[in-house]
């Protein structure tokens, strides 16, 4: 991905480097498994989480220690500072474009463990937006676990991707989506609120996609592989492949993502089509 040469966003927070002091926060051993099994790319599943991580993470010391950043760790500031600025920019476009107005997030980087309005979390989580701070977080070292242990191909433009995806959680936080989405699953069994969250996650696909779409105009910025990286990297995350590499069998029923198929044919529509009013994922589980 070309990414050189871009402004700095006031949105960005790098809190790596803190030390909590040798307390651990929830999220290791067998319930961060447990939660990255449900919860990759967290999204809006962030907010159920809350009630349990909070009561488990009582009296938990907030970091008191940092040390300075290794130069690998600057440049990823600066990659993930560039995509930030270009969903900044491509989603102010597209708000304007429909009359409305865009309200930029913060993203977050953390090692380890982190503090959110969604209760604490660890980089077992996943990448997630809360929409309680409406703040995107990720700990970087689980790119490094996307290619060891569920198969992506790694790349920088897998990253993007999953900036991308957290970033369309939060349109749909601005645009009422996800309040929509829970209110709809009032009262429904398991499995049809597991549908609605299916849906929701693909849309945040979608407007990966979407994002792609408008930052090629705006900065050409994908390189030879870039899409196959981000498309490996949806691959892998799929409920289907998930579950049938953590225990062997797939339970659709239970899928909160989508599968591996479903969030690939929804980046490239967004992708390919580039128009926002395509990404009715809704109506495409009914």
């Amino acid at each position: 991905m070309k990414w050189q040469g871009r402004r700095k966003s006031d949105n960005l927070e790098d809190r790596r480097g803190m030390s909590s002091g040798g307390k651990t926060i929830v999220g290791g051993g067998i319930i961060g498994i447990v939660i990255l099994l449900l919860n990759v790319f967290g999204g809006e599943n962030a907010q159920m989480l809350t009630p349990i991580l909070e009561q488990m993470n009582q009296g938990q010391s907030a970091p008191t220690e940092q040390r300075d950043l290794t130069a690998k760790e600057i440049e990823e500031r600066d990659f993930v500072n560039a995509v930030l600025v270009d969903n900044e920019d491509v989603w102010t476009t597209i708000f304007n474009e429909n009359n409305l107005t865009y309200k930029k997030p913060n993203l977050v980087l953390f090692t380890g463990a982190v503090a959110t309005k969604c209760g604490n979390a660890s980089s077992d989580s996943g990448p997630f937006y809360c929409p309680g701070d409406q703040k995107v977080y990720m700990d970087l070292s689980f790119f490094e676990e996307l290619k060891t242990r569920f198969g992506a191909k790694g790349g920088d433009f897998a990253t993007a991707y999953v900036i991308a995806h957290e970033i369309g959680h939060h349109v749909q936080t601005l645009l009422g989506t996800s309040a929509k989405m829970r209110q709809m699953q009032q009262g429904k069994s398991k499995a049809e609120a597991n549908k609605l969250s299916v849906a929701l996650e693909l849309q945040a696909d979608f407007y990966a996609g979407v994002w792609t779409h408008y930052n090629q105009k705006m900065n050409a910025i994908l390189e030879d592989g870039d899409l196959d990286e981000a498309l490996s990297a949806a691959h892998a995350v799929g409920d289907d492949a998930i579950q049938s590499k953590m225990q062997g069998h797939i339970v659709p029923e239970s899928f909160t993502h989508g599968t591996s198929e479903q969030r690939k044919f929804w980046f490239l529509k967004g992708y390919k089509t580039g128009d926002i009013q395509q990404g009715n994922t809704f109506e495409s589980i009914r």
